[in-house]
């Protein structure tokens, strides 16, 4: 017997509260946008800049061993991970290299000298085969074009969608998958200032990730939408878009709900080291399959598209290429 999460056939009405979903987001979004105006994010060290320690040992790297000779030196946010070599993995040997990363302190650019040395001594203490081959800093400069960086990295990713959904659909599809991203964006921006989770560029690639996933989904109900725009040319728009979405219901839970079972396991079991991003996963995942349905859907909707597909247009509408198997 198969396992079905969703009916074989569905009928539900998604645009029954659409005014209520659409204001229930639209609240969400100022909320979030408010909450990073106001609080802001928690940046990691990756943002703010600061200190990395390379160590190397003869005895296995313990991380909580380590975090707690480093607490009572009060240096705020220090991120510790043991280095993984795959040429070691390969070989059958274990590596014992860890790399620890102190946030700038105030009034200095990073870590001072009398700093790292009670950083070394502390770490000393715990395993007097540590040696210090490497220490490196980043500065205020570097971390600002790290910023920079990442938010143009966000940008070029929507615009990239935005553009491809206009070939491969209509300009109003390329609106509504844009708005299911952005949505997406600042909302897990938002739940991250609400919360202060550690802000850093793992999160700037769960970002990414997530408007990969949401425009996959999105796309999915789309390409459902525009069959049976083909199929149904005298049904109105919104029973069009609730036959597609219903129609595509079973994959889209079926996708949302084994991701989530992957990452809240990563989340419970995989440590410190990824649990903001694994978070920031889920929270997209989440968010991503609510927009594909009831965000881009709804904007759509009322942007209104041609209901006459087979019809040749000019070359000018922008789907040219919407034949095209991508």
């Amino acid at each position: 017997m198969r396992l079905k999460l969703v009916p074989s056939e569905t009928t539900l009405d998604f645009f029954r509260l659409d005014k209520l979903s659409l204001s229930a987001s639209a609240l969400a979004m100022i909320a979030s946008i408010v909450f990073f105006l106001m609080i802001g994010l928690n940046y990691g060290i990756d943002f703010r800049g600061g200190t990395t320690i390379r160590t190397d040992a003869q005895n296995p790297v313990d991380i909580v061993a380590y975090r707690a000779a480093l607490a009572p030196l009060g240096l705020g946010d220090i991120s510790i991970t043991e280095v993984i070599d795959p040429a070691d993995q390969l070989s059958g040997t274990k590596s014992k290299v860890s790399q620890i990363r102190i946030e700038a302190q105030e009034g200095a650019e990073a870590a001072t000298i009398a700093t790292i040395k009670a950083v070394k001594s502390a770490l000393v203490d715990v395993d007097p085969t540590m040696s210090f081959p490497q220490v490196d800093s980043v500065g205020p400069k570097v971390s600002g074009e790290l910023i920079q960086t990442a938010v143009i990295a966000v940008i070029l990713a929507i615009s990239a969608v935005l553009f491809y959904i206009w070939l491969r659909f209509e300009w109003q599809f390329s609106v509504g998958a844009v708005a299911a991203l952005v949505h997406d964006v600042v909302l897990t921006i938002g739940i991250f200032s609400i919360l202060q989770i550690k802000f850093d560029l793992a999160i700037i690639a769960a970002l990414l990730t997530i408007v990969g996933y949401s425009l996959n989904d999105t796309v999915v109900v789309f390409d459902r939408v525009r069959e049976n725009l083909r199929k149904y040319k005298k049904k109105p728009m919104n029973e069009v878009l609730n036959l597609s979405i219903n129609e595509t219901l079973s994959r889209t839970v079926m996708t949302s709900v084994t991701t989530l079972i992957a990452l809240i396991s990563l989340f419970v079991l995989g440590g410190d080291v990824i649990r903001g991003f694994v978070f920031a996963m889920i929270w997209g995942v989440i968010v991503g399959t609510y927009s594909s349905v009831f965000i881009a859907s709804n904007i759509l909707l009322r942007l209104g598209v041609k209901r006459d597909w087979d019809k040749v247009d000019d070359g000018r509408a922008g789907t040219q290429f919407a034949n095209i198997d991508a």
